[in-house]
């Protein structure tokens, strides 16, 4: 996808955007040095090195500015320098020093980055501004409508990603081709900002984070613990059903676990460093299938025991840098619904369409319907992947022939695959047209041949399973942060962590709503009274703040009928009904995981 975007128009005229904005900024500040301003998924940034801290105002002279020297209709010019004469151009800029010795060494881009092609050293002048890139970039400024461009914000960057390094200041901004597009990003952005789960989380009483407890590290509310729990209950139930076992496995092992599988060292800048143990190394989990495969090697196998399916609601811990932290979607300790199942080379293709089934299941109860998957295949350019190439080709042939048979939309995307595998995401979109992924699996036939896992086939020969790799939710923590900002934490009943609140007119009908309560609870309906102090309108208010599904009033007239005035959280009242009524009809809609509350 990022090769595709590269060739559009969009990137273009971010990519120029982004020089036209270093060039503006120059103009303000003479002294700044200037690193890095590749275009983004959805705009495009520039990393600076100034002698003060930029404010607001100084992002709207930048902005202003930049509109002015597109209005000129300045040329994009590209020339191609040696190595000395970029030294000489940049000769006051230390990070583009730093970007030409690691060009001119070959192997890195000019943002620094690995690259597979031959080093050309190159740069874009525009309005007597010159920079080091390779483009590419709009012909003419005349290209870019300067009503679809805005600056978003200024945040800090670490040159290089590297916390040990210089701290830089860095703008975001955005463009589009029209004014429309713009502003329907910017409403878009509104609204995502209003649905943003690191605000609704502790809002709602979901979950906190602690300082103490440290970054990255989130703490589960009860009410948070409920929804997170009636996920949890719901795939388990599933996995049962499909017959899968579940398996417990612990939060630490030996290193040398992780060296046999190979996440150690090719993922070692996202593990914990080992601690000793009586002498011996051990870590932090930073992943489930290891532990799964010594089940396996638990236990002498045969082509009848096949296919074993464990699953595990396992816990792993990953090393994610300070400013990569992002709510629940990017945490350094995170639950998997972890699945791995050890198949014979016949049932491949069935095990994997049952897999891709339950994703959907999935996506079908939460009311994602628009997805779409991507195939994630070897770069044979890369030394990354490890195994036969001739392995990693029929482990793709069976994903793709998979995915053929199921008739679901996908892509190819080359270089996206797990080091032992090509795999299958799943890309959501959610109901404010964000996309996200989600679900993943992968066929592996690399782990069972590191492992040295076998089975004693029909001919009484020895054989290899293959691996499949499966997590549809992907992790309960990142599942759950984009599912409160889908629902903007208005959740469907069957998930909401209180489905009822119990308002009372006056306090002498808190006792006829408890026992009210104990009915809806005896029947599995999440309630709760409320019985604190203040009028009537106002509880309702704050249960609808909450997002509460039903608010049950009662009066005088409820409590002799046995009835409740219910009223959903949208604010439609629905009237008077009798309390087994309420029950029935909840459970049902309960019961059937309805998006919907209304049931009158």
């Amino acid at each position: 996808m990022a090769e595709q975007y590269q060739q559009t128009q969009l990137y273009r005229l971010r990519h120029s955007a982004a020089h036209i904005m270093a060039e503006a900024v120059l103009e303000f500040m003479p002294d700044a040095l200037i690193a890095i301003g590749p275009p983004i998924e959805d705009g495009f940034y520039y990393d600076f090195g100034l002698p003060r801290q930029l404010t607001e105002e100084d992002l709207a002279k930048i902005e202003a500015r930049m509109k002015e020297i597109i209005k000129k209709k300045v040329d994009f010019v590209r020339r191609e320098v040696s190595a000395d004469e970029a030294r000489k151009i940049f000769a006051n800029q230390k990070y583009k020093l730093e970007l030409i010795d690691g060009l001119e060494k070959g192997g890195l881009d000019e943002y620094g980055n690995k690259s597979a092609e031959a080093p050309v050293i190159s740069t874009y002048t525009q309005d007597g501004f010159q920079d080091l890139c390779r483009g590419p970039h709009v012909a003419n400024s005349k290209e870019i409508d300067p009503n679809a461009l805005k600056l978003m914000s200024i945040a800090g960057a670490y040159w290089r990603g590297d916390s040990n390094r210089e701290q830089l200041q860095r703008i975001y901004g955005t463009v589009f081709e029209t004014k429309q597009q713009l502003d329907d990003y910017l409403k878009q952005m509104e609204e995502a900002k209003a649905r943003d789960h690191r605000k609704l989380g502790p809002e709602l009483g979901l979950f906190t984070f602690s300082q103490l407890v440290g970054k990255g590290l989130p703490l589960w509310k009860p009410k948070g613990t409920i929804l997170r729990g009636t996920l949890e209950r719901y795939l388990r139930e599933k996995q049962l059903e499909g017959g899968y076992q579940p398996v417990i496995t612990p939060h630490i092992a030996k290193v040398d676990l992780y060296r046999t599988s190979g996440h150690y060292p090719y993922y070692s800048d996202s593990q914990y460093s080992p601690i000793d143990v009586d002498g011996e190394e051990f870590m932090l989990k930073p992943m489930n299938c290891p532990h799964h495969i010594e089940i396996y090697r638990s236990e002498m196998r045969s082509y009848r025991d096949l296919p074993l399916r464990y699953a595990e609601f396992g816990t792993v811990y990953r090393y994610e840098q300070s400013g990569e932290l992002t709510g629940l979607t990017r945490v350094r300790g995170f639950t998997q619904d972890d699945a791995h199942l050890f198949v014979r080379p016949d049932q491949v293709e069935d095990e994997f369409i049952a897999v891709v089934r339950i994703v959907q299941m999935i996506f079908a109860v939460i009311g994602f319907t628009d997805f779409r998957a991507r195939v994630g295949t070897r770069d044979p350019k890369s030394d990354k992947y490890g195994g036969d190439p001739a392995l990693w080709e029929q482990a793709t042939k069976a994903i793709i022939s998979a995915a053929d048979k199921i008739g679901i939309d996908y892509f190819v995307a080359e270089g996206e695959a797990a080091f032992y595998g090509p795999k299958l995401d799943f890309i959501v979109k959610d109901v404010i047209g964000r996309d996200w992924q989600l679900g993943t699996v992968q066929v592996d036939y690399i782990l069972p041949e590191r492992f040295g896992l076998e089975y004693v086939g029909e001919d009484n020969a020895m054989h290899r399973p293959i691996m499949i790799h499966r997590a549809p939710f992907g992790s309960m923590e990142r599942f759950t942060g984009i599912l409160i900002e889908h629902f903007g934490g208005a959740f469907p009943a069957w998930l909401a962590p209180v489905q009822a609140k119990l308002i009372p007119v006056a306090d002498r009908h808190v006792e006829y709503l408890q026992s009210v309560e104990k009915q809806l609870r005896a029947a599995d309906i999440r309630a709760e009274v409320d019985d604190s102090n203040g009028r009537m309108n106002a509880k309702i208010r704050e249960a609808q703040t909450m997002k509460i599904p039903y608010m049950l009033v009662a009066g005088d007239r409820d409590a002799a009928a046995n009835t409740v005035s219910v009223r959903l959280r949208n604010g439609k009242d629905l009237g008077a009904i009798p309390v087994a009524d309420f029950i029935d009809k909840v459970k049902k809609l309960i019961a059937d995981k309805s998006l919907e509350l209304d049931f009158a």
